[in-house]
């Protein structure tokens, strides 16, 4: 590990997460959707820090998501 990187590893753990996580939304969404080709990008490799999988997800979706839907524990007290 290099000592002198310029950025700290728990920013590189952070971005990791968030990566994550959006990904995880967006190949469920994809999928759930039958939209193959955007299930296929997701899959690969390519790390966008969220910003492709957000841009899926309130964008180019079939059934958008609208950010009332992040809040999930509203819908459980119900």
């Amino acid at each position: 590990m290099n000592i002198n990187s310029p950025i700290p590893i728990t920013v590189i753990y952070i971005l990791f997460v968030w990566e994550l996580i959006w990904k995880g939304f967006a190949l469920w969404k994809s999928a759930r959707d039958s939209q193959r080709n955007w299930f296929i990008v997701f899959v690969l490799p390519i790390n966008t820090v969220g910003l492709l999988e957000i841009a899926f997800l309130f964008f180019f979706a079939k059934k958008k998501m609208k950010p009332a839907d992040l809040m999930f524990w509203k819908k459980l007290k119900s």
